[in-house]
């Protein structure tokens, strides 16, 4: 998949398996894009799988989940 559907993929599954509304799931991978936690995927396109995908939301929801929304 490509690099967007790969961050398009992390947010759909951080609502589907969290109780995290779209627009906060959004905010979660953009502020783990600006902090390059994508940088490997964007260079290695074998990591942009639905297996990584997995992953890569419950990092990104737990580094966030006891945070406020801003």
């Amino acid at each position: 998949m490509t690099y967007e559907e790969y961050l398009d993929e992390v947010t759909t599954l951080i609502t589907e398996k969290y109780p995290v509304a779209d627009a906060d799931a959004i905010r979660m991978v953009m502020k783990a894009q600006d902090a390059e936690f994508f940088v490997p995927h964007d260079e290695q396109p074998a990591l942009r799988n639905i297996d990584q995908a997995h992953k890569d939301a419950k990092t990104i929801y737990q580094s966030n989940k006891d945070k406020p929304p801003r």
